[in-house]
């Protein structure tokens, strides 16, 4: 098949449809990308990149990437994120006629994290093309603005529904990462084809990991300490506070160290109350690329996922999950709803509710005076669940049929 990816994020951004669109091309389609200037999620360029100008470049060897002009998030805030995201959907339509010309496409997927907004050109490369279009919905609008207090305004929440309705309706099918997200589409698109497919991971535990180079530090404390390790985003979603608060309640445990991978906007707020709380327990690693990761989950003994008590929360499994699940590691787990229901049916540790420190302090705790055997164990069930459900491998070649028997169905209903 000739596919287009559109994502208003792309590598060396760290998303998931990096590692997926190289297994599609591996498994023998041809791939290519319509995105905008990497600056997730520190809002800086990355090297190489400038605001200004369409840049064109090939990743992986062979894969064709059109990157248009986008304000970069800078530091974050309302004001700076919504003029990003108007960017790309302006610079995005404008190049969309330029990009289009001469070229056809068996199916246009949308990779959808927040903004949903970021569909707009490639609704005007379906019309342009008179392709297929699919839309892989990570997030739910305008539920994900409300939760994270983005936006409060009703009015505005209830404008941007209608809008929502709006971008799902010119989709041929969209996809689900959560199956609890169904019902919720389904009200705005009722007669739309959707899709439960869920986001996976790359298999990279089977092999031998040896350090990618690491501050001297940090590899000090993963050889030497008792590690629960966080990564990803550090931010409002990610309910930071919970964990801050159950590092206060573990201090007597001398080797135990709670380590933070990554950034976001509740970085600086987390180096605060590490100073003002004198939490020797709390280790801020920085941020790293994705390739490290695994050697850092391999070095840890167990895996922490946190998120905010909110509904829309409850809906989501976050993309760290399937990650955490292929390393083979215990998990630990503070949040409600579907991504706890994956771990309890995986086996794969310990869940507690969102915001209740005092419970995530109990299981960090009951994982810590687990032996070896007993951590392997749990890890070991939750790698194999990963193998069945969220492998990359099987789960491209899954995303290669849904797509093919979708554009088949479109075209037996012209």
């Amino acid at each position: 098949m000739d596919i287009l990816i559109v994502s208003q994020y792309f590598w060396p951004e760290p998303f998931i449809i990096n590692d997926l669109v190289i297994k599609m091309r591996d498994q023998g389609h041809n791939v290519s990308i319509f995105t905008g200037k990497p600056n997730y999620p520190d809002g800086n360029y990355y090297v190489g990149y400038k605001k200004s100008g369409v840049q064109e470049e090939i990743y992986d060897n062979d894969i064709a990437v059109y990157r248009v002009p986008l304000r970069s998030r800078n530091t974050g805030g309302a004001k700076n994120l919504i003029l990003n995201y108007l960017s790309f959907i302006w610079f995005g339509t404008v190049h969309a006629f330029k990009f289009s010309k001469k070229k056809q496409f068996d199916s246009i997927l949308v990779f959808a994290p927040s903004p949903i907004t970021s569909a707009i050109p490639g609704i005007f490369i379906k019309w342009l093309t008179k392709s297929h279009l699919s839309i892989w919905v990570q997030d739910l609008w305008p539920e994900s603005l409300s939760a994270t207090g983005f936006v409060k305004n009703k009015f505005l929440l209830s404008c941007v529904r209608k809008f929502v309705k709006g971008i799902y309706s010119f989709s041929d099918m969209l996809l689900v990462q959560s199956k609890a997200f169904i019902p919720q589409i389904e009200h705005l698109s009722p007669r739309k084809e959707i899709v439960y497919y869920p986001n996976s991971a790359k298999d990279e535990f089977s092999q031998d990991l040896t350090s990618p180079g690491l501050p001297a530090e940090f590899e000090e404390i993963l050889n030497t300490d008792f590690c629960v390790v966080f990564a990803g985003n550090i931010g409002t979603a990610q309910s930071i506070e919970t964990i801050i608060a159950a590092a206060k309640q573990l201090q007597e445990i001398s080797d135990l160290k709670i380590v933070l991978v990554g950034s976001g906007s509740q970085l600086d707020w987390v180096k605060q109350q590490i100073n003002n709380l004198d939490l020797s327990n709390v280790y801020l690693a920085g941020r790293f690329p994705s390739s490290y990761m695994p050697y850092v989950f391999s070095k840890s003994q167990a895996l922490l996922v946190t998120l905010k008590k909110d509904e829309i929360f409850t809906l989501t499994v976050p993309c760290k999950v399937q990650a955490y699940l292929a390393a083979g590691k215990p998990i630990i787990a503070a949040i409600d709803g579907e991504g706890a229901k994956v771990i309890e049916e995986a086996k794969a540790g310990f869940t507690s509710p969102a915001e209740a420190p005092e419970y995530l302090a109990i299981n960090i705790k009951k994982m810590y005076d687990l032996s070896e055997v007993e951590r392997a164990k749990i890890g070991e069930s939750g790698r194999n669940y990963f193998l069945q459900h969220f492998e990359m491998e099987s789960q491209s070649e899954r995303l290669i049929s849904i797509l093919q028997n979708s554009v088949t169905k479109r075209k037996h209903t012209k």
